[in-house]
């Protein structure tokens, strides 16, 4: 398994937590641990160590950065930002930050954890946690359940013959607490307090419990429970103490596990759809194979001043489409690129995509609700694998970028005339001689005479180049139909006998000067 490296600890705890001042290196040099600065002592020599400086002042750590090098340190890390940039600079070695309300024992914690954090083979990321608590459960004397924030069971001990409850029974088969009169309160009152505490039973025939949240630093994690028949260990409190910060650690390594794992699939996600990934191996390590799809759902804004907080809007659309997908297609891939959020849609059995639409709608529903936003959505064609997904990203792209809220969804294969004219106006205005012509002398003499030549000549081409569905369209005489293109004739010098000449002008008409088709009633 590869080390982790400066990037990949950035990734999971970059931010607000810690930030990166300098990295002369670069972001690929390895993080192997994290040390504290002890004054009274040599440094070690621990390639790929990050220093933590404990006890000095982030002006005045200049010399350690130099000593930081020499001991074949990755970097520094100071608390406060105006740490020892030229020195740092000067000595090749990383600058990283905490914010000066950090204690240095949390700073020590979180970088640990990140430097720990690996993909681990369970779904949940918490095989630990049940290491833990049958250790809880043996030293205690009680059956031990660790829990998350909102009650999901995360572990339990196995340790036979200790006694249960119908409580622990139904907690363990569904994984979660099951919720009844008091529990609430007597949550609010562990959750705030220091120590562990000794919680009365609830119910009729349920045993008290030895409960404790689990911490860090001001962050609740959650909390450990030990079943208690009145046979707890003397020392029981101090053990769950104990337990409870090992818990915190094994928490915060899993979930760093689990954000290193979403960056690097997020990673890959990006080269897949910019087309310079490996297809075979990026469909391995996905766990995608066969026809596919991208839906792109995107934020339907007006204007910057609606946009000030869009990164965060962004981040909060791509957990409403991945939820929604993965609710549908279990393990799934979405990622944030450029403010579009983008889904990789398995696309076998589907039947014309109306699945993909109809979870594409449900979304668009869903995330303008809870966003308060309008949300739109493209879905790009239906290719043969992963090595083809970037031709329908860019499918995808093409429908958000159609103008107008009437499509909140739409498939490519819907809007392909609109798609195919919107690229040819691209085309058409990047390249001078496609752009160039006789329709701009059409236009500037309807502009200084107010005529209507340019709209007479696309009705007239609509209509197969015939004079009384011309006027049709334009609800005026052929005879006035006649008169008008007399005149381009005449005025603008156009040959309107030549079919090449037509269809560059009507090209040119609708697709650059905007004049769409008449519709009769």
């Amino acid at each position: 398994m590869d080390a982790c490296t400066l990037g990949d600890l950035l990734d999971v705890v970059g931010g607000t937590s810690v930030r990166l001042h300098t990295a002369p290196a670069g972001l690929g040099a390895p993080v192997t641990e994290v040390l504290l600065y002890d004054a009274e002592g040599p440094l070690p020599r621990a390639p790929g160590a990050l220093l933590l400086a404990v006890g000095t002042r982030a002006a005045a750590a200049g010399p350690l950065a130099r000593a930081v090098a020499e001991a074949g340190m990755t970097g520094l890390v100071v608390r406060g930002p105006d740490g020892p940039l030229a020195a740092a600079d000067a000595h090749g070695v990383a600058l990283l930050s905490v914010p000066e309300d950090t204690a240095w024992h949390e700073a020590h914690l979180l970088l640990a954890s990140a430097i720990g954090a690996r993909p681990v083979s369970s779904a949940s990321g918490h095989g630990d946690l049940f290491a833990l608590a049958d250790a809880i459960a043996a030293a205690t004397g009680g059956a031990t359940a660790v829990e998350d924030p909102r009650r999901r069971i995360l572990a339990y001990s196995t340790v036979p013959g200790q006694p249960v409850d119908e409580d622990r029974r139904q907690g363990i088969l569904g994984l979660q607490v099951p919720t009844g009169a008091g529990d609430g309160e007597q949550y609010r009152t562990l959750f705030a307090a220091p120590a562990p505490l000794r919680l009365p039973a609830l119910r009729e025939g349920a045993l008290p419990r030895l409960a404790m949240a689990v911490r860090a630093g001001g962050e609740t994690l959650g909390s450990v429970w030990v079943v208690d028949d009145g046979t707890l260990a003397a020392d029981a409190a101090e053990t769950l103490v104990q337990g409870a910060s090992t818990a915190a650690l094994l928490l915060l390594r899993a979930r760093a596990a689990q954000e290193l794992a979403r960056h690097r699939t997020g990673d890959l996600l990006r080269r897949v759809l910019e087309g310079t990934a490996d297809p075979a191996g990026a469909a391995v390590r996905l766990g995608m194979e066969g026809a596919l799809r991208v839906a792109a759902f995107a934020l339907d804004t007006a204007g910057p001043a609606e946009l000030a907080d869009a990164e965060q809007t962004g981040l909060r659309l791509l957990d409403v489409v991945r939820l929604q997908c993965e609710a549908r297609y279990g393990r799934h891939a979405c990622v944030l690129v450029d403010g579009v959020v983008y889904a990789v849609l398995p696309a076998v059995g589907e039947h014309g995509g109306d699945r993909h639409r109809r979870l594409a709608e449900h979304i668009v529903a869903r995330a303008g609700q809870a966003l308060r936003v309008p949300v739109r959505a493209g879905l790009g064609e239906v290719v043969a694998g992963l090595g083809e997904v970037a031709g329908s990203r860019a499918d995808a792209d093409l429908v958000l970028r159609l103008p107008g809220p009437s499509l909140p969804v739409a498939t490519i294969d819907e809007v392909r005339a609109r798609v195919t004219l919107a690229r040819l106006a691209e085309v058409l205005g990047e390249r001078r001689e496609l752009s160039a012509g006789a329709w701009q002398r059409v236009l500037a003499h309807d502009e200084r005479h107010g005529s209507d030549l340019a709209r007479t000549l696309v009705c007239w081409f609509d209509a197969g180049c015939d004079m009384a569905g011309a006027a049709r369209l334009l609800a005026v005489h052929p005879n006035t139909c006649r008169y008008r293109l007399r005149q381009v004739r005449r005025l603008v010098g156009i040959d309107l006998d030549d079919p090449d000449e037509r269809l560059v002008l009507w090209l040119q008409l609708r697709v650059l000067a905007g004049l769409g088709p008449v519709r009769t009633a």
